[in-house]
């Protein structure tokens, strides 16, 4: 399986086109986060290096063939004083499979406050390893879920994770990281307080704020929760702490879970 390098490791085709080349993958269409990250590295590669992505907002078109090229087209929307604006577009076959806004900012002075980090043990506290049975393309990633508590939140799980491996000090690679590693979990949240049942389930958008900086090869509690389900749609939101307590970044997706449609239903 691919290593987190090799899945950023993008071809530069022409000015602001890149192309990914096909990832080995156990799902029977390309995942979401990858798709995501290969974006927001391809936006990067086009702005001035002292900009630091602060936001993305990404729509999910259509399901990847985990077997065919991705390129990504970057417009570059704006170029200012402090911050930079950049549109990608994920295309295979000519048809487009995702789409992403990206905001980049100089970074200035201001007022600076966080919500507290949960009371939870410590990814030490969790040695042996919890993690359930996953797909071997995230074999790179440490997981260790925090028990949850009989009197908690039925929509909320929490889990610490890293990358195994030591990144890159660049800061857009932990971005990348961040935003690959954001789209395994949380929308699992959503299936808590409902017993099981045949679903067809789909990433439908992401969105990430980051707001200091972090290392996605170092330790981050990832709290999640799921205000709503409705429609066959779940609105899923992820606060991400490092061990010293930091936020440093906030998660928000929907999500299609459904109930699958039968031949009869049809």
């Amino acid at each position: 399986m691919a290593h987190l390098d090799e899945i950023l490791d993008l071809e530069e085709r022409a000015p602001d086109t890149f192309r990914s080349r096909p990832i080995p993958s156990e799902l029977p269409r390309t995942f979401g986060g990858q798709v995501a990250g290969q974006a927001l590295m391809a936006a990067a590669r086009t702005v001035d290096a002292a900009l630091q992505v602060h936001s993305v907002h990404a729509y999910f078109l259509r399901p990847g063939r985990v077997l065919d090229p991705t390129d990504f087209t970057v417009d570059r929307i704006r170029d200012g004083g402090s911050f930079g604006t950049r549109r990608v577009t994920g295309t295979q076959g000519g048809e487009a499979i995702f789409t992403m806004m990206a905001s980049f900012h100089r970074g200035d002075d201001g007022f600076s406050h966080q919500a507290a980090m949960p009371d939870v043990p410590g990814p030490e506290e969790l040695v042996g390893g919890n993690d359930p049975v996953g797909l071997a393309e995230w074999a790179g990633w440490d997981r260790r879920w925090v028990p949850r508590a009989a009197d908690g939140d039925p929509t909320r799980q929490r889990l610490w994770i890293r990358h195994r491996e030591r990144l890159s000090d660049a800061p857009v690679v932990h971005a990348c990281a961040l935003t690959y590693l954001t789209d395994m979990d949380l929308l699992d949240s959503a299936l808590l307080p409902h017993p099981h049942r045949n679903l067809q389930g789909a990433s439908l958008d992401h969105t990430l704020w980051f707001v200091r900086d972090f290392r996605a090869d170092e330790w981050l509690l990832h709290d999640q929760e799921s205000p709503s389900s409705e429609s066959g749609r779940a609105l899923v939101t992820g606060r991400l702490f490092d061990t010293d307590g930091r936020l440093v970044a906030i998660a928000a997706q929907e999500g299609l879970l459904r109930f699958a449609r039968t031949e009869a239903g049809r």
